[in-house]
């Protein structure tokens, strides 16, 4: 599955994640969720939404979890985008990082990897 619609703005990635938790219920196995484009934001742990809101980054952490489903960030989209991870934030120079838990940086590499194994691929 790849993810390319931002946390808020755009029904992409709520689409896309309400489209996962329906193929996990129904018993289908996803591979792994890759982040790209602006769907890059859905990493960032500094979201902050209001109470009354759902917290879409939060609940991509919580599905990753408890299904063991890899969540895969395109690093070049990411650090364009100002979501970085420890490591890219000293080699960098940058004082913190905001990539969210379960996330990871990877490159394109991994979903085309991904890609070699899988029947379908869906993009939100």
């Amino acid at each position: 599955m790849i993810v390319t619609g931002s946390h808020y703005g755009t029904e992409q990635a709520s689409s896309a994640y309400l489209f996962a938790n329906a193929l996990i219920e129904k018993g289908h196995k996803i591979a792994q969720v890759f982040f790209y484009r602006d769907g890059v934001t859905n990493a960032n742990k500094l979201v902050s939404p209001a109470s009354d809101e759902f917290n879409l980054p939060k609940a991509w952490l919580a599905f990753a979890k408890e299904h063991r489903i890899p969540l895969q960030v395109c690093v070049a989209a990411a650090l364009r985008r100002g979501i970085i991870d420890e490591q890219q934030a000293k080699e960098q120079g940058i004082d913190g990082a905001n990539l969210a838990s379960e996330f990871e940086l990877s490159g394109l590499g991994s979903l085309a990897q991904t890609m070699l194994t899988c029947s379908r691929v869906v993009q939100f």
